[in-house]
């Protein structure tokens, strides 16, 4: 793989207080360029070596603002952004509180774009940039109870598709990293609030089902350990001429292939794979 040399190049890394954005943000420190690590609690980031603790709320515009212009004062214009922040919100859509799922694109997506709004302008006056969008194969197929997660990601990853037509002719290059399954806390997160909306009523066995399924897959094959997922962020970041699109993990680009079945089958090996009536 051919990278782009650090020279202190300066990359913002969103969501870097654990799991993926933090091993992220140690990687690309460790390789020379000056990071930013970005998250509401800085006091795990401080913890990275080499890693500028910045503190930011994607739902806040101010924070947002706050967040670059510190960036800007400490080192430079940002380079790289890598957009890695995000959290699930699971739950069946009859039950989900609409602030709740409104939450959910404040976070995955509006606050995401107001971010890279921010920090295109600067890309684009030096006709160079970089931009990684941290998605998931979620993005690619839908599953029940996690409609408003699912959303959220198909959402990015048309607007990442459009992004990188609109800033192409400006030098500014904009990957999409697709993991699927990763073993972090971020699960058992999405997990706990699947039960806290649909664990009780209607959707119950359905909800224990979901439940138990993602839980029992964090110890298969199938869930990719933060490492290589982590190294795939940093190849988009910094490969000469990335891909548009990583999808990360085994058999991911099986399940996308399947997703691409007649609709009444594919929901058929859905509610198997989920032990679903």
């Amino acid at each position: 793989m051919n990278t782009i040399n650090s020279n202190g190049r300066v990359a913002l890394v969103t969501g870097a207080s654990s799991g993926l954005g933090a091993l992220t943000a140690r990687l690309l420190a460790e390789r020379g360029y000056r990071v930013a690590g970005a998250a509401r609690r800085t006091d795990l980031v401080q913890q990275l070596p080499k890693v500028l603790p910045v503190p930011l709320d994607l739902t806040d515009p101010e924070s947002i603002e706050r967040a670059v212009a510190y960036v800007e004062q400490t080192f430079g214009p940002v380079e790289i952004l890598v957009n890695n922040a995000g959290y699930g919100e699971f739950g069946a859509i009859e039950e989900t509180p609409i602030d709740s799922a409104r939450r959910q694109f404040d976070v995955n997506v509006f606050g995401l774009v107001r971010l890279t709004q921010r920090v295109i302008p600067s890309m684009r006056a030096a006709h160079a940039g970089r931009i990684v969008n941290v998605s998931s194969l979620a993005g690619e197929f839908s599953s029940p109870l996690g409609g408003w997660y699912h959303a959220s990601k198909f959402a990015l990853e048309a607007l990442s598709d459009s992004l990188r037509a609109e800033l192409r002719p400006f030098g500014i290059r904009v990957a999409v990293v697709q993991p699927g399954p990763v073993r972090t806390a971020w699960h058992e997160e999405a997990m706990q609030t699947l039960e806290a909306t649909s664990g009780e009523g209607p959707y119950r066995e359905m909800a224990q089902a979901v439940a138990r399924y993602h839980r029992a897959t964090q110890s298969t094959a199938i869930t990719s350990d933060v490492e290589p997922v982590a190294e795939a962020i940093v190849e988009a970041a910094t490969a000469v001429r990335p891909r548009t699109r990583y999808r990360v993990g085994r058999g991911a680009s099986t399940a996308v292939a399947f997703s691409r079945l007649p609709d009444t089958v594919f929901d058929a090996m859905t509610r198997k794979q989920f032990g679903l009536a």
